[in-house]
């Protein structure tokens, strides 16, 4: 699971690049972006749920971690990250671990993990799935929206506009408590510790948590974070009856259908609203709006936000791209820029420029049908 989550963050940069030199003929960010994302804002998050799940005591069946993995790597092959949440590979995982539960079934190399369980519900895995499903909600209200993708699509009308895609994954590191001496069975070196009659050992575990959205009637920031406060209410939800689950069973198996449906449902429900909107990044009949803003570039360096509306440069006011380089171009050395911003305040930026330069400021705009395939922004 770990080299593999790897394996599909690279996939994501490497496709999130190709798509941009297509539409821009320049990508936002390098194709490392997405592997940097992966372990670093999920590092902390682990670590508290570690201490969470050791300190409750909670105790996984190894047949669960199995599955868990089996069902990331399934889910990963579709590419499409959304569904490597908690809600969906911990779920299915859930599932088929109460089916498989007591059976008496000869499996290859995990038929003792198989025999070894016990025919009931699991409310331990429920209860780290809530977990799991409150993180994912963080990593994305905090995580989600950095970096989002601009890219080119046709609107309803058959015009150019801008849309932002969000498409994150993340590895959340845990320790687990693992009943029983499963893992020493194959590796002898490995550590177990003794509670009581019990036999237990601690084993990390990289979960996955993924999260996509294509948004095109907000800023970015403003649904991303709407997304991952509904996921987490979501999860904050699950736990709830997942902890019930210890005195009531069958609350395990709610907790768990309505936190897969619920993901679904919170993924129609945003996409339905935004539908519902008006495209936020097309052509504006005064100014141009930017739809992205390359690192590193001057731009960048002037402070420009995505969603802000270009009206002047240079003292000239503009109303398309070729009108924005041309009053450009008429102060080589320098560039003054008159900004409407989200909050619909005036400001003024402005800065000396550089030989070495990005020759375009860096700034990615909604170009038009014509330049679509032709024209580099």
């Amino acid at each position: 699971m770990f080299y593999y989550l790897f394996f599909l963050a690279a996939y994501l940069g490497i496709s999130r690049v190709k798509r941009e030199r297509k539409n821009f003929h320049v990508r936002a960010q390098d194709a490392f972006f997405e592997i940097r994302q992966l372990v670093p804002a999920g590092l902390l998050i682990g670590l508290v749920l570690s201490v969470v799940t050791l300190g409750a005591g909670l105790v996984i069946p190894i047949a669960a971690v199995g599955l868990i993995g089996v069902f990331t790597l399934l889910l990963g092959i579709t590419m499409k990250v959304r569904f490597l949440s908690p809600a969906y590979t911990v779920g299915s995982a859930f599932f088929v671990l109460i089916f498989i539960a007591g059976q008496d079934w000869n499996l290859p190399l995990t038929g003792d993990y198989v025999a070894s369980l016990e025919h009931k519900i699991y409310p331990s895995v429920a209860i780290l799935m809530g977990l799991l499903l409150i993180a994912e909600g963080i990593l994305i209200r905090k995580n989600g929206s950095k970096g989002t993708s601009p890219k080119l699509v046709k609107s309803k009308r058959g015009q150019t506009v801008g849309v932002h895609e969000a498409n994150r994954l993340w590895m959340l590191p845990v320790f687990l408590l693992v009943p029983g001496d499963a893992i020493q069975h194959i590796w002898s070196w490995w550590p177990v510790f003794g509670i009581g009659d019990n036999l237990y050992s601690i084993l990390l575990v990289p979960f996955a948590a993924g999260f996509r959205q294509e948004i095109r009637g907000m800023l970015p920031k403003e649904a991303v974070q709407l997304h991952g406060g509904r996921v987490t209410a979501l999860g904050v939800l699950a736990l709830s009856v997942a902890i019930a689950s210890y005195w009531y069973p069958l609350a395990a198996i709610a907790a768990v259908a309505a936190a897969v449906l619920g993901r679904e449902i919170i993924v129609l429900a945003l996409r339905l609203h935004d539908d519902n909107l008006p495209v936020y990044f097309s052509k504006q009949n005064q100014g141009v709006m930017i739809l992205g803003v390359i690192p590193e570039s001057p731009a960048a360096k002037m402070g420009l936000q995505v969603g802000e509306l270009v009206t002047k440069v240079n003292g000239t006011s503009i109303n398309d791209e070729n009108s924005f380089y041309e009053a450009i171009q008429r102060n080589a050395a320098h560039c003054k820029l008159e900004v409407l911003d989200t909050n619909g305040q005036v400001r003024f930026v402005q800065r000396a420029l550089y030989e070495g330069d990005h020759h375009q400021l860096g700034i990615l705009f909604v170009q038009d049908e014509k330049k679509w395939d032709s024209a580099a922004v």
